[in-house]
């Protein structure tokens, strides 16, 4: 199929000035609209303004442009079909046979501050989709473009080919523009469903907050990779990611060195990397299936990792490390005097120095991630059997003035650190969840377990493994105590204090134990279950 005549109509014109000159160096004739006319115009381009071409001109502020049957018709006829063809002599329709369109910038225009209904609204591009899908459901005999990144590509074809775009060709590009269109709808559909009922489509009333779960949730992912198995070799599976990961998400991340990512590497290591965000010292993070089976803070990374190793350095192997600053090659030399195999390393940046010695290890997977935040509003997801569970994130960072005092007992200055940090990464270990701490780092972790205190004593047995003191330690759970039962174990463990969210009905009972115990309890209110 030769391309003789292509409608060029974009809102992005990114590329489009060297495409359009590239179709017309093949003889193409050119069709376009407003600002894009305005520009090929400008730049010496033989261009065909849409309004000439069909006999009416845009109207309605520009709502209407392309909507006409000279437009879709040469779009749409079947170039197969002789009805069609006479069709379309008749009303003396050219046919359109190549279409290159993007849409109006809803999703810029509605993350501005302040933005309207009436700004958004005005924003849906209505002839724009039209057309990209008569040329997508007509690729037999046209090629829709969409994508820039698509243009020398295509250019090249044309001049490898005669004028002539092959029918894989076309048949990928109408694939890629019904899922621009679909993303398009989807955008809008989850926009407009979230905001509140009876807002008029005024110029001066400022759209609210969108809600957080619009009523019919339209998902828009990019297949990244094919990964080699899921969970368990018998598995298939795929890592997708968002058409714009929020900065700081492992999705966003770089891979520098090392084998493909498996699918419990990538899974392990977004645990790993959303746990170390949230310190503010020079931290690491040690994951193993999900939990962090060592962390700590210190004045240097390299300290900090020798600290977390020490925790649990048998679960530690084969495991994921995360640091939340530069790494240096004290880091990389301090993991290579414990020999510590390692699947992932995570971190913001690299020295030089470290990347020269981690290129040593050729099969260990190093990623960049930027530190970043999650965005505003974003969703959680979780699939089950016929649905999707949605929820906000557990972002709660517990600080100093949202702890209460239970106990008879206060705990000291250095006692509150170890508490928050005992807490932040409780927050990160599948539920039940125990986490000992002391010094700025872990002592024992207890997780996953059906009853909490099983999970208090399985923390005690790590940290006895490990060679580790609780003498004087502090202790975090992920949930309130149901019996003083967990309390008696980590006061015959040697724990000081305890952190905890309270909100049993035994809360009374548990606080008795504690001070019986002489330990100092404070409560936060917030609870952090991980499942």
């Amino acid at each position: 199929m030769k391309i003789t005549q292509a409608l060029i109509s974009v809102s992005d014109k990114e590329g489009v000035l060297e495409f359009a000159r590239g179709l017309a160096a093949l003889g193409v004739k050119l069709l376009s609209t407003g600002g894009t006319a305005k520009l090929l115009q400008e730049s010496g381009l033989a261009v065909t303004e849409i309004g000439d071409y069909t006999g009416f001109p845009e109207m309605l502020d520009g709502r209407v442009k392309t909507l006409h049957p000279k437009v879709h018709g040469g779009i749409l006829a079947r170039r197969d079909l002789p009805a069609h063809l006479a069709t379309l002599k008749a009303h003396d329709i050219p046919t359109i046979d190549l279409v290159c369109v993007n849409l109006y910038p809803f999703k810029a225009t509605v993350a501005k501050p302040g933005v309207t209904l009436a700004d958004a609204i005005e924003n849906i591009d209505i002839g724009g989709p039209a057309m990209v899908r008569s040329a997508a459901k007509n690729y037999a005999g046209v090629a829709i473009v969409t994508d820039s990144a698509d243009y020398a590509g295509i250019l090249a074809e044309l001049k490898a080919n005669g004028g002539a775009l092959p029918l894989a060709t076309r048949f990928g590009l109408a694939k890629k523009a019904f899922t621009h269109t679909a993303r398009y709808d989807g955008m809008i559909a989850n926009w407009l469903t979230g905001q509140p009922a009876g807002v008029e489509a005024e110029p001066e009333n400022p759209v609210p907050v969108p809600e957080l779960f619009p009523e019919r949730l339209q998902l828009m992912f990019d297949r990244v990779q094919t990964l080699r198995y899921g969970e368990n070799p018998h598995q298939q599976a795929a890592f997708y990611r968002e058409p714009q990961p929020a900065p700081g998400s492992i999705a966003a991340c770089r891979q520098l060195q090392g084998k493909a990512l498996s699918y419990n590497n990538i899974a392990d290591s977004d645990a790993a990397w959303e746990c170390v965000k949230t310190f503010n010292a020079p931290a690491c993070v040690i994951v193993k299936h999900a939990n962090p089976c060592g962390a700590a803070i210190a004045s240097s990374l390299s300290a900090a990792y020798e600290k977390a190793f020490q925790t649990d350095s048998s679960s530690a192997f084969g495991g994921i490390i995360a640091f939340n600053d530069k790494v240096d090659a004290d880091v990389v030399e301090a993991m290579s005097a414990h020999k510590h195999f390692v699947e992932v390393l995570i971190a913001p940046a690299f020295t030089d120095a470290a990347k020269v010695l981690l290129a040593a290890k050729q099969n260990l997977r190093v990623l960049e991630a930027p530190l970043g935040t999650r965005a505003p509003h974003i969703l959680e997801m979780k699939r089950i059997g016929g649905g999707l569970l949605a929820q906000t994130p557990d972002d709660f960072n517990v600080k100093p003035e949202d702890l209460k005092v239970v106990t008879r007992k206060t705990p000291t200055p250095a006692q509150i650190e170890d508490l928050l940090f005992a807490c932040r990464v409780a927050m990160f270990v599948k539920s039940n969840a125990i986490v000992f701490c002391g010094g700025g780092m872990t002592l024992g972790v207890g997780a996953g377990q059906m009853s909490r205190v099983d999970a208090t004593r399985i923390a005690s047995i790590k940290a006895q493994n490990a060679g580790l003191k609780l003498a004087g330690s502090v202790a975090a759970s992920d949930a309130f105590f149901p019996f003083r039962d967990g309390l008696d174990v980590l006061a015959a463990s040697g724990v000081a204090a305890v952190i905890q969210p309270g909100g049993s009905v035994r809360d009374e009972e548990v606080i008795a134990a504690a001070d019986e115990h002489g330990l100092a309890m404070v409560f936060t209110g917030v609870r952090h279950f991980r499942h």
